[in-house]
This record gives C-alpha cells, sequence and structure tokens, in this order.
C-alpha cells in the first residue's frame, strides 16, 4: 500500500509538473478526471482539485456527461477538505446538469450530498408530555425508499406537575422556560422553522381538555415564547394517532411487515402495526390503546398514597391481572391477526429501558435490545423483593468508558424518573403485556429500542418529510427543502 501511494504520489508530481497546460482533448480530459477520483482515495484531495480543474476546459460545453462529473468530483475533493461553500457551488452545478441530462439517479445521489453538506436534512423536535419536555436533534438518511432518523442529540428537561399544569400564581413560567431551552439549543443548530415540530401529547391534551380555559391559556403562554407565528404548536394529537406517529417513529419502515410497536408511558400504553402500501401514505394503522401507565397504575392501586410497601406489593399484583384480563387481553385479541403476523414487538417507554438498564448496562450503546421472559422474570422478582440490589448497578466489568459513562446516564435518569412503587408496578405491567401478546399471537421477540421516548415526535416528522419527498419526486423534482 505504501509503495502504490508513493507511485501515485510520483505519477501525480509528474502531470502536475509536466503537463502545466489544460487537457487537450475529451480522451486526455477523461485520464485526467479517472486519475482525479483515484487520489481523492488516498487523501490527495489537492492533487486532484488541480487534474480536474486542468480537464474541465476539454469538456466544458463540449461533453455536458463529463462535465457533470468534473463538477461533482470537484465539489466532493472540496468536501474532504471542509470547504463546504465551494463544495456546494460544483455540486449544485453537477446536479442541475445530471437533471437536465435526465440522469435521475444520479442527480438524486448528488441532491442527497448537497442537503447533508447545507444542513437541510436537519430537524429538531419537541415533545412536550406530562412528565418531560424532550428534545431531539436528528438528521435524516434514505434508506429503503425512506427517510429514517439518524439521532444527532437530545435533551430531557423533567416536567413536574407546575411545569405544565399551573402553579398556585396560575403561571406557567415552567413550561415557558422548558421551551426557550429547547428553542434555544435549536437555534445553535441554524434548523429553519418549516423543520421544526412542536407537539402536545395525547395525555396533556385529553387532562386540559377537561378544563378549556387552562388549555387556552396553556396554548397561549406557550405560544408567546415561540419567536414567529411561522411555529406551531400541534395540538392534535389523540391516542390512536399518537399510536401510529409513536410506531413511525420508533420502527423502522423496512421491518413493519413483521414488526409491531408498544409504548409503555406514564399513563397509556400504546402501540399498534402497519399494512402497507406501495408509498408512504398508502397504508393501514391498527392501534392499540390501553388508558394504564406507570403512573396511573400507581393511582389505580393506591389511590390514596397509604399503602406500605408490603400492602402494595401484593395490591399490585392483584389489580394488574385484573387489568390483564379486563383491558390488555380484549386489545390483543381484538386485533390477534395482524399480530399474528408480526413475531417482532419493538417496545419504548421508561419501564423497559429501565428493565435494560439495570440488568444490561453493557447494553448502553446498542440501539435494540432483546427483552427475554427470564429477563422479565428477573426483573419483576427483584423489583418486588429487592429493590436495593435492582437498583444498585455495578459497572466495573464494562470496559469502554464511553458505554460505562452512559450506563451511568440511564441508571441516573431511570432513578430520577421512576420510584419504587412506580418501578413495581411496571414490572408486573411489563411481564403481563409480554405474556398476553405471547397468549393471543403466538411467541413473540420483544425488542427495547432505544431512544423511542421520542417516537411520536420524530414520527411526526418523519410522515412530514416522506410525503413530501414522495410529492416531490412524483412530480419528476428533487426534494431540496
Amino acid at each position: 500500500m505504501k509503495r502504490l501511494c508513493l507511485a501515485l504520489f510520483f505519477l501525480t508530481v509528474g502531470i502536475t509538473t509536466g503537463v502545466a497546460q489544460d487537457a487537450q482533448s475529451l480522451s486526455q480530459a477523461i485520464r485526467y478526471i479517472k486519475l482525479a477520483n483515484t487520489l481523492r482515495e488516498v487523501d490527495k484531495s489537492d492533487e486532484s482539485i488541480n487534474l480536474l480543474k486542468r480537464a474541465l476546459p476539454a469538456v466544458k460545453s463540449t461533453n455536458l456527461y463529463w462535465e457533470a462529473i468534473t463538477n461533482e468530483l470537484l465539489g466532493l475533493s472540496y468536501k474532504d477538505l471542509k470547504d463546504s461553500t465551494t463544495a456546494l457551488q460544483y455540486l449544485e452545478r453537477a446536479r442541475t446538469q445530471y437533471l437536465k441530462l435526465k440522469y435521475v439517479a444520479s442527480a438524486w445521489g448528488v441532491n442527497e450530498i448537497v442537503r447533508n453538506l447545507s444542513s437541510k436534512n436537519l430537524y429538531a423536535g419537541i415533545q412536550i408530555g406530562s412528565s418531560t419536555i424532550k428534545l431531539a436533534i436528528l438528521k435524516t438518511k434514505y434508506e429503503t425508499d425512506f427517510y429514517e432518523k439518524d439521532i444527532k442529540s437530545t435533551v430531557d428537561i423533567a416536567n413536574p406537575a407546575v411545569t405544565l399544569f399551573a402553579d398556585a400564581s396560575g403561571s406557567y413560567r415552567g413550561g415557558q422556560d422548558a421551551l426557550r431551552i429547547c428553542l434555544d439549543s435549536i437555534q445553535r443548530y441554524n434548523i429553519p422553522n418549516e423543520r421544526v415540530f412542536i407537539v402536545l401529547s395525547n395525555e396533556v391534551r385529553e387532562e386540559l381538555a377537561r378544563t378549556p380555559e387552562r388549555r387556552k391559556k396553556l396554548y397561549d403562554q406557550l405560544s408567546r415564547v415561540l419567536p414567529n407565528s411561522n411555529l406551531k404548536i400541534d395540538t392534535s394529537l389523540t391516542a390512536p394517532r399518537e399510536a401510529e406517529l409513536f410506531t413511525v417513529g420508533a420502527i423502522p419502515r423496512k421491518v413493519w411487515p413483521t414488526t409491531s410497536a408498544l409504548d409503555l408511558g406514564s399513563n397509556s400504553t400504546v402501540g399498534g402495526y402497519f399494512d402497507q402500501g406501495v408509498n408512504m401514505h398508502d397504508k393501514t394503522f391498527h392501534p392499540i390503546n390501553i388508558p394504564f401507565g406507570t403512573i396511573s397504575l400507581v393511582n389505580q392501586i393506591d389511590s390514596k398514597g397509604s399503602l406500605g410497601m408490603d400492602a402494595y406489593r401484593k395490591e399490585a399484583q392483584r389489580v394488574i391481572k385484573t387489568l390483564s384480563d379486563t383491558q390488555i387481553a380484549p386489545q390483543l385479541n381484538a386485533g390477534s391477526r395482524g399480530l399474528q403476523q408480526r413475531k417482532t414487538v419493538g417496545v419504548g417507554g421508561d419501564i423497559a429501558w429501565a428493565l435494560i438498564a439495570y440488568l444490561h448496562p453493557e447494553q448502553a450503546g446498542v440501539t435494540a435490545v432483546p427483552i427475554t421472559l427470564d429477563d422479565i422474570e428477573r426483573f419483576k422478582r427483584l423489583a418486588l423483593t429487592d429493590y436495593k440490589e435492582l437498583t444498585k448497578v455495578n459497572l466495573n466489568a464494562i470496559a469502554d468508558p464511553s458505554i460505562r459513562n452512559q450506563a451511568q446516564q440511564d441508571i441516573a435518569t431511570i432513578q430520577a424518573q421512576l420510584n419504587e412503587k412506580q418501578l413495581i408496578a411496571g414490572a408486573l405491567w411489563l411481564e403481563a403485556i409480554m405474556k398476553a401478546y405471547s397468549t393471543a399471537a403466538g411467541p413473540k421477540r420483544f425488542v427495547f429500542v432505544r431512544n423511542a421516548d421520542i417516537g411520536w415526535v420524530t414520527g411526526k416528522f418523519l410522515e412530514t418529510i416522506n410525503y413530501e419527498y414522495e410529492s416531490t419526486i412524483a412530480k419528476g423534482a428533487l426534494y431540496t427543502r
């Protein structure tokens, strides 16, 4: 390899010194272009640019195809040198030329590079829930005829009762402050308003629906934080719609035919699956909506908050057995045909995250982590009998410091979000759901999907841009927004 690099180096020197003039013919220009492409692969982008600029006069206005290739390679070489401004000039020129030639695939590929360089593949989502406000900065990547998310960063802001539901003074300042923090973070990425999505959860919407005056006041006060009228807060989410967006955002489309989704939230458990048609909007979603989650289960088990732990453990097992029979089984039986066809269940929610964080901290860097029935049995047993042992995790066996740090962060976040009673209720609930799924629709493979907690806001942006993309392509144009 070293000899090859040296040979290429001396060859390049020979060309750049011995051929001080531009290419004199198309065939000579093509040789320059071919060598320039090779030089890029051995990190000699400066020499590549020199050759390409010598080739350009011979192909310019005489052979549009080779001119487009030259402009594309110049753009890529400047991209290698981190000169995005010059790279974009050449790449946009190549994109236009490929379109003129009707080389759609080449134009599309260059267009995706342009979108990446100009940060047009950066999006932001803010989801306002009853317990947290979450911000996600996401990049798009085109995969299997569909844009998928690539999470760049997330911010999770605790949202206690005084944040969304007015404090004693009737103020929603906490919610305003949290939203302002999210918007300030977005500004640092220079993401335009049309690529920012703000969504109010169904749980909050339903809570505020009981008091229309508070709903209007909350919306008005949160809207004051928005920098201009182009940014809107989507308040239209229902439970089925939230379940649909969660599935879009958490489950890659390529596995929709084999995978259903399940989100165990604070006050509800939602999910479902898609019957997928030819394009993004030719699909049917079959929702699952059970009005219980980790917090509402605790309220159901111990409505007065007066039970001691021993009494709570017994009552929790009784209540969740009853809810399993009356709430979970009917929902799964109603949709059992579609569920039978989907042997994998993608699971999100704090309680599933807690299981992985406590039992498998070494998986902190893994996006999709299987959950076995043995895992849930151990998790439930420790939650019921040895809470301290469960939550005291030894991370010494994790050699990679980045994974160990992530595991520490995960455990700290879970401990801040789930107390002992919530953990017990959640563990019993997760076990009941997993067993009910397997009973109603045959054996299942359960997989924890990391970052599924931002599923429905990412679903909102994925649905939007994929619709825009398909609509644009149908018109014979390129998606450049």
